[in-house]
């Protein structure tokens, strides 16, 4: 192990001072190991700062440990099930409330900070300090190299020895944070394989023509049901929708992006839990508005426009409408298909699928088939849903990380 008395010589060095790498700093700091904590921008945790809306979706409480492949996807989503059933959302429950920091619950276990951000910030920035961890930020790493017992990092504050390395610099998305591919450029440094990134729980958006009739519904949501792929591959959510002027969002779309493949069709049912040909059927015996209006009882008005001026059979009132219009509106809407052109990218994305290949990594520690080289959070290809449980992975890799280098330090001694 380096020199405990030099300067420059630490137990470990954690690149990337975000939730992951603040967390395990901290953890790994409190159980006994000497850490520099590093990264190259100007302010700490900006993606915490800015999740949420500004208050942090920390955790969700319906993550179950057991069952990762339900809110969790990679490759092997399975990877995830030990480093998360040791560090609960129970846990950092526990830990927000120790620092008196309230919290709520918004709905399906999304579990947000009353006040600020800023809270969780100051309690990891806290944890930090009780570890005795070395901050240096902002602070670029030009180079890591293995050494006989350890690794050297030329980094712009000079020169460090350590005898681990953890990377912690997340992955691609929203690159005016911060966000880089450092992480995936150690990883090929070192031969270990990277699942292909691509931007996750991003908006979707569509050629302008094809978009033209829908782009005037900019900022309309709706609750909706979301689907895509067929068979064992289907994948569904019942969440909000938003229109934008160039696709859509919302929760809906932000949880079906990360399952969407290009060339994929989604489709949306646009009310749910409503038999629409019936309804339609019913109307047609009873009323004579148009038949826009008797739809903006079971969806938004402005939809309802625009959506009867697709066909002229519709633009009609409803007692004047033929039964197979009626029907053919009702199964349009409980069954909108429609083909993506591409997302919205990693600029809007709130995370990067893919990464590290898990099969690089132990999922006991974190540690990669290169000695001392540790991988944790977004970096690596485990992604889960919108909701917290992103941040519960960087919180439960952290932890197990920090577990292995408070063990790798005592067999050391």
């Amino acid at each position: 192990m380096p020199d405990a008395a030099s300067p420059d010589s630490f137990d470990a060095v954690v690149i990337g001072a975000g939730a992951a790498g603040l967390f395990c700093a901290g953890v790994a700091g409190q159980l006994g190991a000497r850490v520099l904590l590093v990264d190259h921008a100007e302010k700490v945790a900006e993606k915490i700062r800015i999740s949420g809306g500004g208050r942090c979706n920390f955790t969700n409480r319906d993550l179950d440990p057991r069952a990762p492949h339900k809110h969790f996807l990679g490759a092997n989503p399975q990877f995830c099930r030990s480093a998360l059933a040791r560090y609960t959302p129970a846990d950092f429950i526990a830990l927000a409330t120790r620092h008196g920091i309230p919290f709520h619950e918004k709905h399906k276990g999304q579990l947000f900070g009353d006040r600020s951000s800023d809270d969780f910030i100051r309690m990891l920035l806290a944890e930090c300090g009780a570890g005795g961890v070395t901050h240096w930020q902002p602070c670029a790493v030009h180079d890591i190299a293995a050494t006989g017992d350890g690794y050297a990092l030329q980094t712009s504050r000079g020169p460090v020895q350590a005898g681990a390395v953890v990377i912690a610099t997340g992955g691609l998305s929203i690159p005016k944070i911060g966000a880089t591919d450092f992480g995936y450029r150690v990883a090929q440094k070192f031969g270990l394989r990277l699942a292909p990134p691509r931007p996750a729980l991003v908006p979707l958006t569509f050629d302008g023509e094809d978009w033209a009739p829908f782009a005037q519904l900019a900022g309309l949501a709706l609750p909706v049901r979301i689907e895509v792929g067929e068979k064992k591959e289907r994948m569904a959510f019942d969440e909000d929708l938003l229109f934008t002027h160039r696709g859509l969002s919302g929760p809906a779309v932000l949880q079906i992006s990360s399952y969407w493949r290009e060339g994929q069709p989604l489709r949306i049912d646009l009310a749910p839990g409503v038999g629409l040909a019936d309804a339609l059927a019913q109307a047609k015996l009873r009323s004579r508005k148009l038949l826009a209006n008797e739809l903006a009882q079971w969806v938004p008005a402005r939809l309802a426009d625009a959506w009867v001026q697709q066909d002229a059979a519709w633009q009609r009132p409803v007692n004047e409408a033929g039964d197979k219009a009626l029907q053919h509106l009702a199964q349009r809407l409980a069954r909108w298909e429609l083909v993506p052109t591409g997302t919205e990218g990693y600029r809007k994305a709130e995370v990067t699928a893919g990464g590290v290949d898990t099969r690089e990594l132990s999922s006991q520690t974190m540690e990669s088939r290169q000695p001392g080289l540790y991988f944790i959070g977004e970096v690596v290809d485990v992604t889960g849903w919108l909701g917290g449980y992103n941040f519960q992975w960087a919180w439960a890799s952290g932890y197990a990380c920090a577990q292995a280098l408070a063990a790798r330090l005592d067999a050391g001694r």
